[in-house]
């Protein structure tokens, strides 16, 4: 008896024409606002990335998780599996904090730095990490705790 192993196919295509490109942590955070239920954001936290080619225009957003009110549990392998797949070169990490509160936990900066190491040995690069309410936001990047 003979096994056969399948081939595996690859295809891409994004079916993205106009593409819009990241040039600051506003524009991301009215990127990922868009795309967020204003019936949630202040009821349970939810964690995202955005998806980026090298020149930084939009891939997608992709939903990583979802939790409760003080939380949400978020896979490393889920984030660059999805990114992987995606031909993502740097990715944008964003999630909400819904009591309004936009000071990152000390879980939120271990999560950022763990994702940007992941991130380092596959060639792809965690920008920034975005933490959004309704009426703002508080960037990694912009606060000096991204390098």
């Amino acid at each position: 008896m003979r096994n056969t192993i399948s081939e595996i196919q690859v295809s891409y295509s994004n079916g993205n024409d106009s593409k819009t490109k990241i040039t600051g942590s506003d524009i991301a955070y009215k990127l990922f606002l868009s795309f967020w239920s204003k019936g949630t954001i202040e009821l349970q936290e939810e964690f995202k990335i955005l998806l980026l080619n090298r020149s930084n225009h939009v891939l997608g957003i992709y939903p990583i998780s979802r939790g409760g009110v003080s939380g949400t549990l978020v896979d490393p392998k889920l984030v660059f599996s999805v990114a992987l797949k995606c031909n993502a070169s740097n990715i944008i990490l964003a999630h909400n904090h819904p009591s309004g509160n936009l000071k990152p936990s000390k879980a939120d900066e271990l999560l950022t730095q763990k994702l940007i190491k992941a991130g380092s040995y596959l060639d792809i690069k965690v920008l920034d990490h975005l933490i959004i309410t309704s009426k703002g936001y508080f960037s990694f990047l912009d606060e000096n705790l991204i390098v």
